[in-house]
């Protein structure tokens, strides 16, 4: 008897997970329908009976898909008229928006650009789901789709657009998604006017120009670069600092290190620095700068007496034990102006222009560089 009750049993346990994945996977197929614009003109969609009969569904998977979209906010039914997209320039106005924010983690850099993002969301009355992809490839992928299927009207990415094998084409099909896009200190570096996104980013390249105007300016003619590896951020801090020793006729003196540094990597940049006769140097990021801090002063060289140095990145940088200067990018304002550009990307729609904004960091003065502050 219990044998026959639990063999009784099993089919209707897999027609009921079969019927969920059947409905769930129409909603889905509505959903991306509905964010790529299909139902703009009217906004209407077919009527459930309809649907049912053009998809070979029942009505009851076809309603409960329906049911899915009216709980997300994205539809909503009218007695009598029908089931109609909800239009998302009015769920702007009203505050209903939920969006969809992807960043590599959030720690040290991200925190900031997150609470300028949260700011301007919440005045506007939008909500944020937030995914971190720990810089895997595989596992970005993998969060952008989640966040597509889970309803979101539009996207804030800071996405991998290093080590993909084309960036442009990685660039593009993220703008192609079907809800607006707008990427967070992120760029097709060295293409022109041939990037189309729409983004704001920090202007690393400006941000390290200035650093080293701003040691020149206080005397300095042999100003050495120390950065990790290949990198985002320091590939425009190399970049900039390249501009400005040409700019001003100095000599390049730079040394580029492994992703991760050691007290013993510090020393061996200190007998660099000897070496190549500098007397100021601009460190990527707070963390090797504090290093290279520690590694002077063992040395007995005095900072900034012996050896001006100006961080970059301004996470640490007023805690080391001589208070680091330091090049600021405006990270919060990244998040919030990037989150208000897509508030207004989604009033607007194709019709407003697209939005490529760089802010240039500033050069917080501190004691290390020997400038009064």
């Amino acid at each position: 008897m219990a044998d026959s009750a639990v063999g009784g049993e099993r089919p209707d346990v897999r027609d009921t997970a079969v019927s969920a994945l059947k409905f769930q996977a129409l909603a889905g197929d509505l959903r991306r329908g509905i964010l790529a614009g299909e139902w703009a003109g009217h906004g209407k969609l077919p009527t459930e009976s309809r649907l049912a009969a053009e998809t070979g569904l029942s009505l009851t998977t076809v309603r409960r898909a329906y049911d899915e979209l009216v709980t997300e906010g994205l539809v909503v039914r009218r007695r009598g008229a029908g089931t109609f997209v909800i239009d998302r320039t009015a769920a702007v106005q009203r505050g209903d928006l939920r969006i969809g924010v992807l960043v590599p983690d959030a720690q040290l850099y991200y925190p900031r650009v997150l609470q300028g993002i949260d700011d301007a969301l919440s005045a506007a009355g939008a909500g944020m789901q937030l995914a971190t992809y720990h810089y895997d490839l595989d596992e970005e992928q993998a969060d952008l789709l989640r966040l597509l299927d889970s309803g979101v009207h539009g996207l804030l990415l800071a996405p991998d657009l290093l080590t993909v094998d084309d960036p442009a084409a990685r660039a593009a099909e993220l703008t192609a998604l079907p809800v607006p896009v707008v990427l967070m200190e992120r760029r097709l570096a060295g293409t022109g006017p041939a990037d189309t996104s729409e983004h704001v980013t920090s202007d690393h390249q400006g941000g390290a120009f200035d650093a080293v105007v701003h040691l020149h300016r206080l005397g300095h003619h042999r100003i050495a670069l120390l950065t990790r590896s290949h990198g985002p951020t320091q590939d425009g801090v190399r970049s900039g600092y390249e501009a400005a020793v040409r700019a001003l006729g100095l000599p390049d003196l730079q040394r580029c290190e492994p992703p991760v540094w050691n007290r013993e990597l510090a020393a061996e940049c200190i007998d660099t620095l000897t070496d190549a006769e500098a007397t100021a140097a601009l460190i990527f990021s707070d963390r090797e700068a504090t290093l290279v801090l520690g590694a002077a002063r063992r040395r007995g060289l005095r900072v900034p007496e012996d050896l001006a140095l100006v961080s970059y990145d301004d996470e640490l940088a007023d805690v080391a034990d001589v208070p680091l200067t330091a090049v600021a990018p405006p990270k919060y304002r990244v998040g919030r102006m990037a989150a208000e550009v897509l508030l207004r990307r989604l009033i607007d729609g194709d019709a407003g222009p697209i939005h490529q904004i760089q802010l240039r960091p500033r050069v917080v003065v501190r004691q290390s560089c020997g400038a009064r502050t």
